[in-house]
């Protein structure tokens, strides 16, 4: 771990989580509660990261990342999910990347990504439409 990096980057995440948790509590009602939290949760993550990386972290150097190619195939990929949200929806969208990113990646298992799927949208869609009783935008197919 290369201290200098690790304390920057948790300063940064805990930054953002800060400034989503303050822009979140300004939401009228409860719908602020839910991103205001993760917003926290962030930023304790990063804070925790930075805190660790100043007691333990050791000055050596290191590369910012072993696989280039897949730092590049998911940014691409975070890129194109972004672009598909609005147009698809987010279910077709997020089940799209849920299965298109692993494969890309090299994981060649087409049973386990359908499944992983089909469970992920089951939970987010449990998440918003029952727990949270907030459901997410219809989907593309659901207009015509």
């Amino acid at each position: 771990m290369e201290r200098r990096q690790d304390i920057a980057l948790g300063a940064i995440f805990a930054a953002l989580g800060l400034y989503a948790a303050v822009k979140a509590a300004a939401y009228s009602g409860a719908s602020g509660t839910y991103p205001m939290v993760l917003g926290l949760v962030l930023a304790g993550f990063g804070l925790l990261v930075a805190v660790k990386a100043a007691l333990r972290g050791q000055a050596m150097p290191r590369p910012l990342t072993d696989h280039t190619g897949r730092v590049i195939v998911t940014v691409t990929a975070g890129a194109i999910y972004l672009a598909l949200v609005p147009v698809l929806g987010f279910y077709t969208a997020s089940a799209l990347v849920v299965v298109a990113l692993p494969a890309a990646l090299g994981f060649r298992k087409p049973v386990y990504l359908v499944l992983t799927a089909a469970v992920f949208v089951a939970i987010v869609w449990s998440v918003f439409s029952i727990v949270l009783e907030k459901p997410l935008p219809t989907e593309f197919w659901q207009t015509f």
